[in-house]
C-alpha cells in the first residue's frame, strides 16, 4: 500500500492539480491511500478530529477526483503552523510522500511571508512532490 498526504489549501484549481498528480502515478489505484489535510482551525487541540464545521473548496475537489476514481480518501485537520503540522502529519501516519501545490510567489514574498511548501520541502523525511497549477 502507498501512503500519500495531500494537504491542500481552499484553492480547487491548486487541489484539483495535486489530484490529478497522484492519478497520474504507475500502479492500481486500490494500492494508494490517500490522506488531503487541511487547516481548519488555529488551535491544536482540535487538530485530526474529523467533523469540520465547514468544508474547504480544496477539500471537496481532491475528494472527488480522487474518491471517483476508486482511491481510497480520508481527510484530516491540521494545526498553525502548518508546515510543522505537515510534516508532523506525515511522520505520524508514516505516509511514503506528501504531494503539494506551489504558489507563484516573489523571491521578496517569499522572504517575508515564508513558504509553506518550501518549509516542508526542507524539513520532510520522506519526499516531497511540489507539482504546478495545471
Amino acid at each position: 500500500m502507498y501512503e500519500i498526504l495531500l494537504p491542500v489549501d481552499d484553492n480547487t484549481d491548486r487541489a484539483a492539480s495535486q489530484a490529478r498528480y497522484v492519478l497520474g502515478l504507475p500502479g492500481e489505484t486500490d494500492e494508494l491511500t490517500v490522506t488531503v489535510a487541511h487547516a481548519y482551525h488555529d488551535d491544536p487541540s482540535n487538530a485530526g478530529e474529523d467533523s469540520f464545521d465547514e468544508e474547504s473548496p480544496g477539500v471537496i475537489e481532491a475528494t472527488d477526483i480522487l474518491s471517483a476514481a476508486g482511491i481510497a480518501v480520508e481527510q484530516r485537520e491540521l494545526y498553525v503552523p502548518v508546515a510543522a503540522s505537515i510534516v508532523d502529519m506525515s511522520d505520524d501516519l508514516g505516509v511514503d510522500e506528501v504531494v503539494m501545490c506551489g504558489r507563484k510567489r516573489s523571491p521578496a514574498g517569499k522572504a517575508l511571508f515564508g513558504s509553506v511548501t518550501q518549509s516542508v520541502a526542507l524539513e520532510s523525511s520522506v519526499p516531497v512532490t511540489v507539482v504546478p497549477v495545471e
